[in-house]
């Protein structure tokens, strides 16, 4: 396994790592709009806008690019792993990667996290600071916690 920073060339496959878990994963917790809404606030645009600031990694399994984070300032964004390369570690690995870049240089870490990936940083001592929801078109809701974690 490695993790290596995102380049240009690699913006579809951020971009298919990020929908494709969005599509597979995020039905099971969130209404349609609100996953819709996911899939436009990760847009190729987005994605593009933080490879060129030097913010996106990959994570490879072999020649495989399994996941992906996007690593801005004391936050971690875009943490997405395959949904077939799910509970096999790469997405801890991810964050543990993410972590240590940003303790580098801050003493908290914050992120958004989406119902999907709540546990998950809960275990690894995240708090949460705010609980937000946005009103969507078609009656949609998305909701989704402001977490930290102290270092």
């Amino acid at each position: 396994m490695s993790i290596v920073l995102a380049q240009a060339a690699d913006t579809d496959t951020v971009m298919n790592i990020t929908h494709k878990t969005i599509n597979e994963i995020y039905p099971h917790y969130y209404p349609r709009g609100a996953v819709n809404f996911f899939l436009g606030h990760h847009s190729r645009e987005n994605i593009q806008n933080d490879i060129k600031l030097q913010r996106v990694f990959l994570c490879y399994a072999a020649q495989t690019a399994v996941g992906t984070v996007t690593i801005n300032k004391s936050e971690i964004d875009r943490l997405f792993v395959l949904p077939e390369y799910q509970g096999l570690g790469y997405g801890k690995e991810l964050l543990e990667y993410a972590e240590k870049t940003i303790m580098n240089d801050y003493s908290e870490i914050r992120l958004a996290a989406s119902l999907s990936a709540k546990s998950m940083y809960l275990k690894r001592g995240y708090i949460e600071k705010e609980y937000h929801v946005l009103h969507l078109a078609d009656d949609d809701f998305l909701c989704y916690d402001i977490m930290v974690r102290s270092v």
